[in-house]
C-alpha cells in the first residue's frame, strides 16, 4: 500500500512508499522538500478555543474600517466650497497670477523655500489658470526676464514641480 498525499507548495497529488512515512523528501512536480506523513500514527490536532471576545472586537474594528473607507470614498466638496473657490479665484486677474508664478519660481531658485511654500499656497486656488501660465513660460510665450538666469533644465523641473504641487 502507498501514502497518497499533495504537495505544499504545488498541491500535485503524490504517492510514496509506507517505507518512506515519517520522512522527508521532494515533489517529483516542483522539487520543493515536502514531509510524507505517517498515516499510522494517530495524532490528534488540537485547536485552539474560540475567543469570543477576540472575535468580537475583529468584527467591531472591521466594522470601523468599513465606515471609514465609505466615508472616505464618498468625500465630496460641498457646493459651498465650489461657489468660493470660483469667488476668489475671479479676485484675481492673470497678471497678478503671473507675478505669483515668477515670484515662485524666483524663490525657488534662490533657495527661500519657506517664502516659496507661502507663494505656492496662494497660487493653488486658481490652480487652473496656473497650469496655463506654467505650460506659456515652459514653451516661451511668456519671456520673463527675472528668470532668465536660471539654466533651463532647472527652470523645466521648478515649472513641473509647481505643476505638481497645484495639481
Amino acid at each position: 500500500m502507498s501514502i497518497t498525499f499533495h504537495c505544499e507548495h504545488c498541491d500535485k497529488k503524490i504517492e510514496a512508499a509506507d517505507s518512506a512515512a515519517g520522512k522527508w523528501g521532494k515533489c517529483p512536480a516542483c522539487h520543493n522538500k515536502v514531509y510524507i506523513p505517517d498515516l499510522k500514527v494517530d495524532e490528534e490536532l488540537k485547536l485552539a478555543p474560540i475567543d469570543n471576545e477576540e472575535e468580537k472586537r475583529k468584527k467591531q474594528l472591521m466594522a470601523e474600517t468599513f465606515k471609514l473607507t465609505q466615508n472616505i470614498l464618498n468625500e465630496k466638496e460641498s457646493p459651498d466650497e465650489n461657489i468660493e473657490t470660483a469667488a476668489s479665484a475671479s479676485k484675481i486677474g492673470d497678471k497678478q497670477l503671473t507675478e505669483k508664478i515668477i515670484s515662485y519660481l524666483r524663490q525657488m531658485a534662490d533657495g527661500q523655500l519657506d517664502q516659496a511654500e507661502k507663494t505656492t499656497n496662494s497660487i493653488i486656488p486658481y490652480h487652473l489658470n496656473a497650469k496655463k501660465i506654467l505650460d506659456k513660460i515652459a514653451v516661451g510665450e511668456i519671456v520673463v526676464p527675472e528668470l532668465a538666469d536660471i539654466p533651463k533644465q532647472v527652470l523645466s523641473g521648478l515649472i513641473r514641480t509647481l505643476r505638481g504641487k497645484i495639481s
